[in-house]
């Protein structure tokens, strides 16, 4: 190119607001090819040491936050080699030797990502935590079960704090296998077709602790595929907080009555002295809807890119690192709201006494006398329509009441209607029985405790 490039052009095509933040990870990614270009012969060591001193110094300057751009700094990449320059003299010239921009971003975001990966997981592990711990503090706190928006069955709060954590365990498993395909060295692949040099790619990746090398050197430069699969973690993981989320501001309205928030986890109205609202659960909800539109926006990128490399790639790093930032922003706060969270047992309690709500307890219990299910069911909203008619509950018919609909109900039918008594009856696995409840606790404590240990942050 004769013509310097235009002003404008510059700063349209400049990538460093949004990497400026894979410095450290592009400096980690240059010391570990530096080192084997050493140990291929490409670089004698002092050539080695004098790169990676000045190195050393830049990924200094980016922990401390002190590393300066400047305005022909047109990426991170860039920015490093300048600096480089700078410290070191025309050796840094060296550096680049096999590799090129396309390689070494791809490099810089998978080292991102795998970290990702990782702290979210943690993260939503911390959550976990939190639920059980509440779930252990209500093993026998009854509520209504909700289907439809409606009072349903009658079941603990434990249940219900548990089938969150149940939730989040599928988000962990989603991230561990995100990290994997996170796991594979682009590093080596160049622009797309490789490099003449003796490069030894395996050396690379195990000094980056990649597991495996790109097996497709045009692949290895244009595969976004992984950024795809931490994002969409990212926005199901949201959509859980989201469902956790509605709940309790559902549960915290005056309607419910469920769940008080601690005074400094909510806010005020502007103009109503009375009001407390859920504000942290409402944005989180809010939150997943910008997580959900990174999402969109990776694949749209994506979707119609020609081999190899293209330049749209450039806009792959501000929707990733939006979608990590927002959720891992909103793990952390749901996990220090929730821990603080009051449930209000009495009036959990008070909803779930509904008689109705044992209704199908009753046709269970003729289930068990022989009655097809289908008539069971037919005798029992006999029984219903007849109590709601006469504006009682099924708890107020007698035996009599209950004999004249059929002969099938007998004295055990008016005994069905001990709320405590039913939830123990329901103590299959995966129910809201004690022993149940127990089983699902043991394992996800145990789960938990296995995220924690594979994703562990490595000693320093």
């Amino acid at each position: 190119m004769v013509e310097p490039t235009s002003p404008r052009v510059e700063a349209y095509t400049s990538s460093v607001a949004d990497d400026a933040r894979l410095g450290v990870d592009d400096v980690d990614g240059s010391l570990a090819h530096v080192r084997m270009l050493r140990a291929t012969g490409i670089l004698t060591a002092a050539e080695m040491r004098a790169i990676s001193s000045g190195l050393l110094e830049i990924r200094g300057e980016f922990e401390r936050g002190a590393f300066e751009f400047t305005a022909g700094d047109e990426d991170v990449h860039t920015a490093v080699e300048r600096r480089l320059f700078e410290l070191t003299g025309d050796i840094a010239g060296k550096l680049h030797s096999g590799r090129s921009r396309n390689d070494q971003v791809a490099t810089d975001l998978r080292l991102y990502a795998r970290r990702a990966c990782r702290d979210l997981a943690l993260a939503a592990a911390s959550l976990q935590r939190v639920l059980l711990e509440q779930a252990r503090n209500h093993r026998s706190t009854l509520l209504p079960g909700y289907t439809h928006g409606q009072r349903a069955q009658v079941i603990t709060l434990a249940h219900q704090l548990l089938a969150y954590v149940e939730m989040l365990h599928r988000d962990v498993e989603r991230l561990g296998s995100a990290y994997s395909r996170c796991d594979v060295l682009p590093l080596g692949s160049g622009a797309l077709a490789g490099s003449t040099l003796p490069l030894d790619r395996q050396a690379v990746a195990a000094d980056l602790g990649f597991g495996s090398v790109g097996a497709n050197s045009i692949d290895s430069v244009s595969d976004r595929d992984f950024a795809v699969e931490l994002v969409f973690g990212c926005a199901l993981l949201m959509v859980h907080c989201s469902r956790i989320s509605e709940d309790m501001v559902l549960w915290s309205t005056s309607e419910f009555g469920f769940v008080e928030l601690a005074d400094s986890h909510a806010t005020g109205s502007s103009l109503m002295p009375q009001k407390k609202n859920p504000d942290v659960f409402e944005l989180v909800r809010g939150r997943a809807a910008r997580v959900i539109g990174d999402l969109t926006t990776l694949l749209v990128v994506l979707k119609g890119l020609p081999l190899a490399y293209d330049r749209d790639l450039q806009e792959d790093k501000r929707p990733v690192f939006d979608a990590v930032d927002v959720t891992r922003a909103s793990l952390d706060v749901l996990s220090e709201v929730i821990a603080g969270v009051t449930f209000d047992v009495a009036a959990m309690r008070a909803a779930a006494s509904d008689p109705s709500l044992l209704a199908t307890d009753v046709a269970e219990h003729l289930v068990q006398r022989g009655v097809p299910f289908r008539d069971a069911h037919r005798l029992v909203a006999t029984a219903v329509r007849k109590s709601l008619s006469q504006q009682r509950t099924l708890r107020d018919l007698s035996l009599a009441e209950w004999r004249a609909i059929s002969p099938a109900f007998d004295a055990g039918t008016p005994e069905l209607f001990d709320l405590d008594t039913a939830v123990r009856r329901r103590d299959l696995d995966g129910g809201p029985g004690p022993s149940a409840i127990g089983r699902q606790l043991s394992r996800a404590a145990a789960q938990v405790a296995a995220t924690e240990r594979r994703f562990a942050r490595p000693v320093s």
